[in-house]
């Protein structure tokens, strides 16, 4: 069993004491700057009067962004599964 870290991470000035594994340690540190980085870049592009707006923005980027991933990897393994079914024919068709 590994060893639980307490770590504080820092989002939208605020900060969130977290007990994590100590392999999750780093992947949230990279997320909590992503999250700080996009805050910033919604600021600076648009006139946002509330903190939770940008909140809620951030929340659906990195929600559609999963999602589209999720999409393509889906759209590649059907991609692949055809390829896989037109080899299976031509080996049926070799065979007969």
């Amino acid at each position: 069993m590994s060893e639980k870290l307490k770590i504080k991470i820092s989002i939208a000035d605020r900060v969130y004491p977290l007990t994590v594994e100590q392999s999750q340690e780093e992947a949230l540190r990279t997320a909590s700057k992503k999250i700080d980085m996009t805050i910033k870049q919604f600021e600076e592009s648009y006139a946002v009067r509330d903190k939770q707006d940008v909140l809620a923005m951030c929340a659906l980027q990195f929600a559609s962004q999963t999602e589209q991933k999720q999409l393509e990897k889906t759209a590649v393994s059907e991609a692949e599964l055809a390829k896989l079914k037109a080899l299976n024919e031509l080996i049926v068709k070799h065979l007969d």
